[in-house]
């Protein structure tokens, strides 16, 4: 699958035209180095008008020449490591395959892609070998020309090296940069050819790592380390959600929940002009998200649900036909997923939350010691359950019972998010709250399962009976499935009466 590509790890080194390649045949591990290769290389760089893909730096490229023609994308994983995918070119050079754009729509939302640089490459191979004749590592001598496209073109001319690990360790890269300095060689001041080739038009570098959340942060830092975490998320699973994985597509569901949720129980420290607006955004994106998965686990329980029937008292065709209602549900809302995630709705939306953590429009009490804060906030959302809770004591047993449970599970699901959020400072009761939240979740989550599943019942029934089938299965498991929801009802309340306290203090 493209979107797992491999790992690239390597480091570039600015040189001076005249400078000789040192000897690197007996670096460690290496037994010689094999006769070199040459290769001429033409790159065409793709960007969108704004480089949002360099801004990244994330580089897309059809390449001719070498041993690796066609288009390479390159994504960071960390200063010198990044991962490559690689397809090939097809019938028409100028399409980039679906492969790639698939993985890139994220950052490109709705812009077009051009080109904005092309490199024309003279390059030396050297490889490092070992034992056994493994290729180690790669040592290329590049002498570059590039030039670059658009309203302010630009062209230049330079010389560098790269080393690139192949079955090599980074303990070789170490020495082998050691030993390339002492040739008077520097590491490349920038970070890729495509960066170089831009000049001054290359976007800033990112800036320094954001700051991690710990103890002793402020309320800021903790909300913020966590939203920032949740976006992470939501950009890499978008990928996997336009291939179909449906594990995907519940990873980012939960990220924009989370994020909404976060939204919600730090809503006094943030501007709700700014926030609240983005949360409903956040609940439709989750909501289109969830079709498809939601179908599908309804669709399980209830095939399992007539696996349990004893023998003699399935009627009619029952398997196919939920089947066939649940394979309908899955495919529309397949297809909404994937015209949402196409949808200028969505490419704003990520716009939106790239802003939320480039400017977050916070109070002055989010600089306060989380130690302050935090346990405050986790406490209202503690309340706001407990209040749940005795209201669906007090309501009578029915629809409306149902409902009570509905609510009583989603202050559950928020208070299990709020406690989430106060783990930087590591309070052993914020976890045993995670721990109890997450529980009750799971427990009135079989139970909306179970009114979720009688509705579909209910209806699989009523189209049976107009179509002179017999229904006799349906009533059945719909009667199993409310006798079961009453156990789970009682397991509930059961399990509220352990629930722990709101105090997160220690």
């Amino acid at each position: 699958m493209t979107s797992e590509g491999f790992a690239e790890i390597e480091r570039k080194f600015d040189v001076n035209p005249a400078t000789p390649l040192p000897p690197l045949h007996d670096l460690p591990g290496v037994t010689h180095v094999a006769p070199p290769v040459e290769h001429h290389l033409d790159a065409l760089y793709f960007d969108t008008a704004d480089l949002a893909l360099a801004g990244r730096r994330i580089t897309l490229r059809r390449r001719a020449g070498g041993d690796d023609a066609g288009w390479h994308l390159k994504l960071p994983v960390a200063a010198d490591e990044r991962r490559e995918m690689r397809e090939p070119v097809g019938a028409d050079p100028d399409v980039i395959p679906e492969a790639i754009l698939r993985l890139v729509r994220v950052y490109l939302r709705g812009r077009p892609l051009m080109p904005v640089v092309r490199l024309r490459t003279l390059r030396v191979v050297h490889h490092l070998v070992g034992r056994d004749d493994a290729v180690l590592a790669e040592v290329c001598d590049d002498s570059v020309q590039a030039e670059r496209f658009g309203s302010e073109p630009l062209n230049q001319a330079w010389r560098e090296w790269e080393i690139e690990l192949v079955d090599g360790s980074r303990a070789l890269l170490d020495a082998a940069q050691e030993r390339l300095s002492t040739v008077g060689v520097e590491p490349a001041a920038s970070p890729s050819k495509l960066a170089r080739a831009l000049g001054d038009l290359a976007p800033a570098p990112a800036a320094q790592e954001p700051v991690q959340a710990g103890p002793g942060s402020s309320a800021r830092d903790v909300l913020l380390a966590y939203l920032r975490a949740q976006v992470a998320a939501v950009t890499a699973e978008d990928p996997f959600v336009r291939e179909g994985n449906e594990e995907a597509v519940h990873r980012m569901r939960v990220a924009t929940r989370r994020l909404r949720s976060a939204l919600s129980t730090y809503g006094p420290l943030l501007d709700a002009g700014v926030a609240d607006p983005l949360r409903v955004e956040l609940r439709w994106i989750a909501g289109v998200l969830g079709g498809a998965r939601d179908a599908q686990v309804m669709r399980r329980r209830l095939t399992h649900r007539l696996d349990l029937e004893p023998a003699g008292l399935t009627a009619g065709p029952v398997a196919p036909r939920i089947d066939e209602h649940f394979s309908t549900v899955v495919r529309i809302s397949e297809a909404d997923t994937r015209s949402a995630l196409e949808s200028d709705r969505y490419f704003r939306l990520l716009d939106t939350l790239d802003e939320l953590l480039a400017s977050p429009p916070l109070y002055r009490t989010a600089d306060k010691p989380a130690r302050k804060v935090v346990p405050g906030l986790v406490r209202a959302d503690w309340k706001h359950l407990r209040a749940a809770v005795r209201a669906a004591r007090r309501t009578a047993a029915g629809t409306e019972r149902d409902a009570a449970l509905h609510e009583a599970r989603k202050r559950a699901k928020q208070l299990r998010y709020a406690a989430e959020t106060a783990a930087p400072l590591r309070s052993k009761r914020a976890s045993r709250l995670v721990a109890a939240a997450r529980q009750l979740q799971e427990i009135l989550g079989d139970h909306q399962d179970s009114v979720v599943a009688r509705g579909e019942l209910l209806g699989l029934g009523m189209k049976a009976f107009l179509f002179n089938e017999n229904a006799f299965t349906y009533g059945r498991m719909h009667a199993v499935e409310e006798a079961g929801a009453a156990g789970t009802e009682a397991r509930f309340f059961t399990a509220w009466k352990d629930f722990p306290s709101a105090s997160i203090d220690k």
